[in-house]
């Protein structure tokens, strides 16, 4: 069977894998992963709730060993009758920042195209590549072009001192959110935010009500843009744990439905959704 327990599936990126099928919530069934660091993590953003465990491996990116573990995986569950919702760049760092993206992302299209055009394409990112003007117009181009890749952008904080507790980036946190702005006006995007506590609190109410405010405000500069709002709680293990804890999921519907009313509020048509 092509499923794993999806701790144990996600686990398998810090062996040294390219492409790793895994269960996921808010593919709502396969999502079949690419990894472009293999051998280590690389990401600007040291979230306490990454799931990514210290690793180091010999592994090498190969882009013969990715086409050839992609047509496998995604082969492999064509026999077992099992549906592929995504192809998905993820792993162990930020996907936008390797040197491997442009064409890996090139590969991954034409394979989707070939064995499961039904399948979306999608990026989980932190948006740190958007800082870097070539691969700002890749995207922007990918997801408006013929493969419609499928953009997940980071959003977890709406105020500074949150971004410091839950993303604890050294990108500014009005640089990064100015240049979001700057993408949902090119390009659609799905916004993606982890609610969790940190060292046992969860955010404060002015951050919850910033937060609100910040994503009505990019949904507005998409005027279209914004394929919809992902809220989600933290549901696997991380290194740092405890720093960082789940919440009730009816603090997660609590925050999605102050959302929608915002949304309502400012004539802001774009769907919210929780997963736990």
């Amino acid at each position: 069977m092509i499923f794993a327990a999806p701790v144990e599936n996600h686990r398998e990126r810090e062996k040294g894998v390219i492409v790793y099928p895994v269960y996921s919530r808010r593919s709502g069934g396969l999502s079949i992963g690419v990894n472009l660091f293999p051998d280590r993590k690389s990401c600007p953003f040291d979230c306490p709730y990454c799931e990514v465990f210290p690793f180091s491996a010999n592994a090498v990116f190969s882009f013969e060993q990715m086409r050839d573990d992609l047509r496998n995986a995604v082969t492999t569950a064509i026999k077992q009758d099992i549906t592929v919702k995504d192809i998905c760049f993820s792993g162990n760092g930020e996907p936008s920042m390797s040197a491997f993206f442009p064409e890996a992302l090139k590969l991954a299209a034409n394979i989707r195209s070939e064995l499961a055009p039904c399948a979306k394409l999608v990026l989980i990112t932190n948006g740190a590549g958007l800082l870097q003007p070539q691969i700002f117009s890749l995207l922007a181009d990918s997801a408006k072009g013929e493969i419609a890749l499928d953009i997940w952008l980071k959003l977890d904080a709406g105020t500074p001192q949150w971004y410091e507790k839950i993303n604890r980036c050294g990108i500014a946190f009005t640089e990064l959110t100015a240049k979001i702005k700057e993408f949902v006006r090119r390009a659609p995007v799905t916004i993606q935010t982890m609610l969790c506590a940190i060292d046992g609190e969860g955010p404060p109410f002015e951050e919850e009500k910033a937060w609100e405010q910040l994503t009505a405000q990019i949904a507005a500069e998409g005027k279209g843009f914004i394929n919809k709002v992902q809220i989600y709680g933290k549901a696997r293990p991380a290194p740092e744990d405890p720093k960082a804890s789940a919440l009730p999921f009816e603090y997660l519907e609590k925050r999605a439905s102050s959302l929608k009313n915002v949304f309502t509020k400012n004539s802001i048509q774009v769907p919210v959704e929780i997963y736990k």
